[in-house]
C-alpha cells in the first residue's frame, strides 16, 4: 500500500495523514502549496508546450484570474479571517460573561437565603422578584450570668453577648439590579443562532473534609457562541490553555466538581463592561 495512500480523521482536533498527526491550520498549507505548483506548473507548459494560440489567451486569463481569487482567498483566510474572528469573539464572550456575571450573583443571593443553589430558571427569577434580604446589625454586650453569680456566692458575674438587631428588609431585585430587569432574560445566550437558547446550568453539592457544600455550573459551549464562524478557528479556540484567554471549550461560572463560584475567564475580558 502507498504510504500516502489516505487521509484519516480520527476526531475533530486532528488529521492523521500516513503516520504523520496533521492539524487542520497545517492541511491549509498543504492545499496552498500545492496549489501554487500546480499554478506554476500550468503556467510553465501554456508557455512553453501549448500551441493553440486561439486558447492560449483564454487560458492564461483563466488562470491569472484564478489566481488573483485564491491569493484573495488566501489572504482573508490567513490574515484577515483570523483577525475579525478574535474581534467578533472578544466582543460575543463579554456580552456571555456579563450574563454569566448576573447569573452568579443571582445564585449567591439565592444561597445566602435558602441555603443551597436552584438549577430551575423560573424559581430562579421569582425568587429575584419575590424575596428580600434581612438588613441586621450585629453589637455587643454583656448580660448578667446567673450561674456563675450564684457560684461566687452572690458576686455579680457578666457574660459577653451578641445582638443582632433587624433593621428592615431590601428586595433581592433592588439590590442587585435596581430598576434594570435583564435578569428576566439573564438565561438566554445573547447572540446564538437560536434566540432562545439557554445557558446550561446546574446545582447540587459536594462532598468536603466531612461536609456536604452547595455548588452550581452556569455554561455554554464555544461553538454556540461563534456557530457562524470558520469551524478550524473555533476548533482551535476550544483548545486554548493560559492566563490570558478563555480555556477549554466553553465560558461557565461555578462548578460542579469543586466548591468555586468564580468564572473561568480573565479579566482582561471585563475591561469595557
Amino acid at each position: 500500500k502507498c504510504f500516502f495512500s489516505t487521509i484519516i480523521l480520527t476526531n475533530k482536533k486532528k488529521l492523521y495523514f500516513g503516520l504523520f498527526k496533521i492539524k487542520p491550520i497545517q492541511m491549509q498549507y498543504l492545499y496552498i502549496i500545492l496549489v501554487l505548483l500546480i499554478s506554476f506548473g500550468l503556467l510553465y507548459w501554456i508557455n512553453t508546450s501549448f500551441d493553440h494560440k486561439k486558447y492560449k489567451n483564454v487560458l492564461l486569463v483563466s488562470l491569472w484570474s484564478f489566481s488573483a481569487f485564491f491569493f484573495y482567498k488566501m489572504v482573508n483566510e490567513f490574515w484577515l479571517g483570523p483577525q475579525n474572528f478574535e474581534s467578533i469573539k472578544e466582543v460575543r464572550f463579554q456580552k456571555v460573561i456579563k450574563k454569566l456575571t448576573d447569573i452568579r450573583d443571582s445564585e449567591l443571593a439565592f444561597r445566602s437565603i435558602n441555603g443551597q443553589f436552584e438549577d430551575n430558571w423560573d424559581s430562579l427569577v421569582k425568587f429575584i422578584e419575590l424575596d428580600s434580604f434581612t438588613l441586621t446589625q450585629r453589637r455587643d454586650s454583656s448580660i448578667l450570668d446567673k450561674e456563675m453569680t450564684k457560684r461566687y456566692g452572690g458576686v455579680k458575674t457578666y457574660k459577653d453577648i451578641v445582638i443582632v438587631d433587624t433593621l428592615g428588609f431590601v428586595s433581592v431585585k433592588d439590590s442587585l439590579f435596581g430598576a434594570d430587569n435583564r435578569y428576566t432574560k439573564m438565561m438566554f445566550v445573547p447572540g446564538a443562532k437560536d434566540a432562545d437558547t439557554k445557558f446550561e446550568l446546574r446545582s447540587g453539592s459536594i462532598e468536603q473534609n466531612g461536609m456536604y457544600i452547595p455548588v452550581f455550573e452556569a455554561m455554554v459551549k464555544k461553538s454556540v457562541i461563534l456557530y457562524d464562524q470558520d469551524k478550524n478557528l473555533v476548533l482551535t479556540e476550544n483548545l486554548v490553555q493560559g492566563v490570558n484567554g478563555v480555556n477549554g471549550n466553553a465560558l461557565k461560572v461555578g462548578s460542579m466538581d469543586e466548591v468555586n463560584t468564580n468564572g473561568n475567564w480573565p479579566k482582561n475580558y471585563k475591561k469595557n463592561q
